[in-house]
């Protein structure tokens, strides 16, 4: 049965007021914590104005929005392109108050909701879509192959399509809510050289383990970090809930109660913001285990840190990027938008984000611009031929070492949950700052 989100419906309890006044706490929560711790490429339609560069405005996050890639897409496509990065609530607070603010907006597929609901995203039409015939199953149905675990929550599918009601869902239709670019699976990591375990399987019980207590640390994102606390609490048997993905109000409150009266207790070292405050952490050896995203990992094991990512046997939580368009876009720069969307999947950018453990939604163009020692290591699940170098530069990988979960198809065949905005997200965001606050 397919299922549809429609504008005005979504998420039901959370009026456009209620919404921009709950998307403006999140934000300032995430402010309030900052403390806490080359070739040629072909893309697309040709400039109209031929005497002046067209101008491109970008919001989203460091994930995506970094000085390389900026650069890079101004010499393929010969634009001006300003880059706002920010956290995670708040340029989502940004985006959805303030579509005039931004042409395009790259976040992940958890801000779909919010966006589509408040009306600062309009759809994006698939045939200026070049490469669209290469975007793999991942995003149109939720699996790379046929048997794998689609997870609970906001799989990208589900968000995808555009109908004529003004409502999205996995219904195929020529219109989409998102261009699907990168995404990954995240778990958290930690200092082998500490967490030690006789069971090598991995589990997110290992983030609520006494053995940590003082020494744990979780990402500061409702969203996201919401679910790391769930899935460690559903692991160790604390809690059992019905629906991961679709938290109730009665089961976030079983799950602060908890999670409060451990950090009351000492059991978190710290809430991080930001992928460099994560870093931090662990090379000070203030948490040794922690919610982690893959460039962090990379990071870590490139200045001495013996970081392990786990594979958790629950499974992961799996993430999609999403890059939507203004409703209040002009047509000017439409143009440009479609032509960085299409610079997007032209392989370059796809190759370089794999250099920082991301995938990307065409990757046979992008393993044209990758060695085949890169290849086998980021997507085959091998060992690495080879060091293998970041996108910094630098050595991220040495030879011998094995991506931590096998390769891009048997980590996808393995999610528990997608960052997902609940129907209970209003009431989520006030536990959430309960828990921050205690």
């Amino acid at each position: 049965m397919t299922s549809s989100i429609n504008i005005n419906s979504r998420p039901p309890k959370l009026g456009r007021r209620r919404f921009l006044k709950v998307s403006g706490t999140a934000a300032l929560l995430h402010a309030g914590n900052r403390g806490t711790v080359s070739s040629a490429v072909e893309v697309g339609a040709p400039s109209v104005h031929r005497n002046r560069k067209l101008k491109l405005r970008v919001l989203g996050t460091h994930v995506t929005l970094q000085e390389k890639i900026r650069l890079k897409a101004e010499q393929d496509l010969g634009l001006e392109i300003e880059f706002t990065p920010g956290g995670s609530a708040e340029v989502l607070h940004k985006a959805s108050t303030q579509p005039e603010s931004f042409d395009l907006y790259e976040q992940w597929s958890n801000s779909l909701r919010v966006l589509w609901q408040a009306g600062s995203i309009t759809p994006i039409d698939i045939d200026r879509i070049k490469h669209w015939g290469e975007v793999n199953q991942l995003t149109k149905s939720g699996r790379l192959i046929p048997d794998a675990k689609i997870g609970r929550g906001d799989a990208p599918h589900r968000l995808l399509y555009v109908q004529p009601d003004g409502s999205v869902s996995e219904q195929e239709s020529s219109q989409i809510s998102f261009l699907p670019y990168v995404h990954n699976v995240d778990s958290f990591g930690y200092d082998a050289d500490i967490v030690r375990y006789q069971d090598r399987q991995q589990s997110w019980a290992w983030l609520l383990d006494p053995r940590w207590r003082g020494r744990v640390a979780i990402v500061n994102a409702p969203a996201i970090g919401l679910f790391d606390l769930a899935l460690a609490a559903q692991a160790n048997g604390d809690l059992t809930f019905d629906d991961i993905g679709e938290l109730s109000e009665k089961d976030l409150d079983r799950l602060f109660d908890r999670m409060i009266d451990l950090k009351t207790g000492g059991h978190f070292r710290g809430i991080w913001n930001s992928v460099p405050d994560s870093v931090r952490l662990m090379q000070r050896k203030e948490a040794v285990i922690e919610s982690m995203f893959s460039p962090a990992v990379y990071s870590l094991r490139q200045s001495g840190t013996n970081c392990v990512y786990a594979a958790p046997k629950e499974g992961y939580r799996a993430w999609h990027g999403v890059m939507c368009m203004s409703s209040a876009i002009s047509d000017e720069s439409r143009e440009a938008a479609y032509r960085f969307m299409n610079w997007w999947l032209s392989g370059w950018p796809g190759a370089f984000i794999a250099r920082q453990g991301y995938y990307i939604s065409n990757p046979s163009r992008a393993r044209q611009f990758m060695s085949p020692e890169e290849w086998d290591y980021w997507y085959g699940g091998l060992p690495a031929a080879r060091d293998l170098l970041g996108t910094s530069g630098e050595v991220v990988v040495r030879a011998g070492h094995v991506r931590n979960g096998g390769d891009y198809e048997a980590r996808f065949s393995n999610v528990a949950v997608w960052n997902t905005v609940m129907d209970s997200y209003e009431y989520s965001l006030l536990r959430w700052n309960e828990f921050l606050s205690s």
